[in-house]
């Protein structure tokens, strides 16, 4: 018989950053199964001593970037999995810690925080080359004999109606040709699935703002953090939600539910 299983998914711009603002307190009333974050900007051996980070009922895993004070990922959850696998194989975002696989019974959740390129030609470059390996990674989950979900912050807007802006930044990392016919094949062709947009074609869905001008007050946002699933979870999901009631991180918590399970 499937079940419920709602999923977090945040970019929380540092974690120690995130609880001081409240993140924790918050997550203990969700109710959540799994959650993912991204960007914990932490080694664990700095959070090991404070039980926040551990929270009570979670079966916890973290993934810390060779460098400190970067990148980094993290996953809770409720249900104990089969295997976890800390790594995507390469070596260059691997030691920026970006991906953490659970696996459980009927279902694989990941939580990726791919490159961002806005800060440098260079980045962008490193982009480029993360793309170009992380398609036939997905490739590979779609031979898998269970579906898989992918959350987190993927750091490009696919369509005109995923930033508010879009006009102005054609030309700027994010929302560049290449990137969003990136996500064009994955849908597309791939056959993955963008949840929310399964779910809520509205406008001013948005995930993330720039912490420049009044971007949060106005609403000039991008959508850039997805929950990205096997073709097979299509209608399965429910209750998605952009959490803004509360600022824990420049982005915002993105919870969607999923019946699963046989």
């Amino acid at each position: 018989m499937p079940k419920k299983i709602k999923i977090i998914s945040l970019n929380a711009n540092g974690i120690r950053a995130a609880a001081r603002k409240g993140f924790f307190q918050w997550l203990a009333a969700q109710d959540a199964d799994v959650v993912c974050i991204q960007e914990t900007k932490a080694q664990f051996d700095q959070l090991r001593d404070n039980p926040q980070y551990q929270p009570e009922g979670y079966y916890c895993y973290y993934v810390d970037a060779v460098k400190k004070g970067y990148s980094g990922v993290a996953v809770y959850s409720r249900e104990k999995p089969l295997k976890v696998i800390p790594k995507l194989g390469v070596e260059e975002f691997d030691n920026e810690g970006r991906y953490l696989e659970l696996q459980f019974e009927h279902f694989a959740v990941v939580s990726l925080y791919a490159p961002s390129g806005s800060s440098s030609d260079e980045r962008q470059a490193a982009k480029f080359r993360f793309m170009d390996i992380f398609m036939p990674h997905l490739k590979n989950l779609k031979r898998r004999k269970k579906p898989y979900i992918i959350c987190g912050d993927w750091n490009i807007a696919h369509k005109e109606i995923d930033l508010k802006n879009w006009r102005g930044n054609r030309k700027n990392s994010g929302f560049l040709p290449e990137e969003r016919a990136w996500l064009d094949e994955l849908f597309d062709q791939q056959g993955y699935i963008d949840v929310f947009r399964e779910i809520n074609d509205q406008a001013d869905q948005y995930t993330w703002w720039s912490n420049r001008g009044q971007s949060w007050a106005n609403n000039v946002g991008w959508r850039i953090d997805y929950h990205i699933a096997s073709a097979e979870l299509s209608g399965l999901a429910s209750d998605e939600e952009i959490y803004k009631d509360e600022r824990f991180s420049d982005h915002a918590p993105l919870i969607i539910s999923y019946q699963l399970g046989k």
